[in-house]
């Protein structure tokens, strides 16, 4: 009796998979240790980072401060009402915001290449057949790429709505001492006043479908080819969807968390301008330390608690997205070959 050929084994890329809210707390839940430990590192590298920079920052802004002081005195002494004027230190805080973004972007950078890792990771362990790392597997060393796509990024998704409100704000806003280029309520008029709105909204849009990106440049890829496929694969009636569920809660939750801690923070206005007011004699400096307090604390334990979960979902989507076009074909051949090779009557083969 000859030997019987062994069964087919089914391929394993078409077992079906956890959802991806399940998939990615299962990461979260079996890689808790690096990925805790990756949090805090990197959270607590940026937050004293952060708290560096912004102290030099009071340190040049110091003769504003010492400025503002000295006309309260002055008004104080002829018996007059101060009100300081805040237009240098916005101008202090816009000039120095790209330092800023560039920390939250480092850290950011940072998680997403350790969630990627873990993501890619996990996959390979659960699947039978995935002995070695597949095409594109986050390696060390991708922080730079994944800090290249958040500043490509940026500069797709920004500039746009930024120059409208320029524009807009030069052409209808109170501050023209010269009569207005557009009658109020005229059309043009009302059209240049709400085309901030619509400038907004088409970044918005474009800031989904480049949501991807990061997750596509931890993944192995160059800035330009991770936003591609992002664009890619979020314009598809697969990864619309899928990608707008997902923004969507992940967004509440940091608006929530963030929103939470700083109520919790907001006690620390009062000690930290009391402390400051104490140690430089200066009540502006002391009174903007005290209100940025909060934010920075809500800031850091915002990033701590919603940066990895976000960063592995998008990491745990980008994986389920790519994957169907690159082994659902593959997975079929591979069924039909073993149903040949299974079915083919015994003998001798023609060449």
């Amino acid at each position: 009796m000859p030997p019987q050929p062994d069964p087919p084994v089914p391929p394993t890329s078409g077992s079906p998979q956890p959802g991806l809210v399940a998939a990615t707390f299962t990461v979260l839940r079996r890689r808790r240790g690096a990925l805790a430990g990756a949090t805090v590192r990197v959270v607590g590298l940026s937050g004293l980072a952060g708290l560096l920079v912004t102290t030099a920052i009071f340190a040049l802004a110091w003769p504003l401060f010492t400025r503002m002081r000295n006309q309260r005195i002055w008004y104080h002494h002829i018996e007059d009402p101060y009100l300081h004027d805040q237009t240098d230190l916005v101008l202090v805080a816009l000039g120095t915001l790209p330092l800023f973004l560039l920390l939250l972007g480092t850290g950011s950078a940072a998680l997403q290449a350790v969630c990627s890792r873990a993501v890619v990771t996990e996959s390979a362990q659960s699947a039978a057949t995935a002995r070695e790392s597949r095409p594109g597997d986050p390696v060390r060393g991708r922080l730079r790429p994944v800090l290249a796509v958040y500043t490509l990024r940026g500069l797709i998704v920004w500039p746009l709505p930024l120059l409208v409100a320029f524009v807009a704000d030069r052409l209808t806003g109170y501050h023209l001492d010269t009569p207005e280029p557009l009658e109020r309520g005229s059309w043009p008029h009302t059209l240049v006043e709400t085309s901030p709105a619509v400038a907004v909204f088409v970044a918005v849009l474009l800031r989904l479908a480049l949501t991807l990106a990061p997750a596509a440049a931890a993944a192995g890829l160059g800035p330009r080819a991770a936003v591609r496929r992002s664009w890619s694969l979020t314009w598809t009636w697969a990864g619309a969807p899928r990608v707008l569920a997902l923004a969507l809660p992940l967004a509440a939750l940091t608006a929530g968390v963030f929103r939470l801690v700083v109520q919790f923070a907001l006690p620390l206005r009062p000690l930290v301008r009391g402390l400051v007011e104490q140690a430089t004699g200066n009540f502006f400096a002391a009174y903007y330390a005290g209100l940025l307090a909060p934010v920075i604390v809500g800031v850091l334990v915002t990033a701590a608690v919603a940066l990895p979960v976000t960063c592995t979902a998008f990491a745990v989507l980008h994986d389920r997205l790519r994957v169907p076009r690159t082994t659902a074909r593959s997975a079929q051949d591979a069924a039909d070959s073993t149903a040949r090779h299974v079915y083919s009557p015994p003998g001798p083969r023609p060449e």
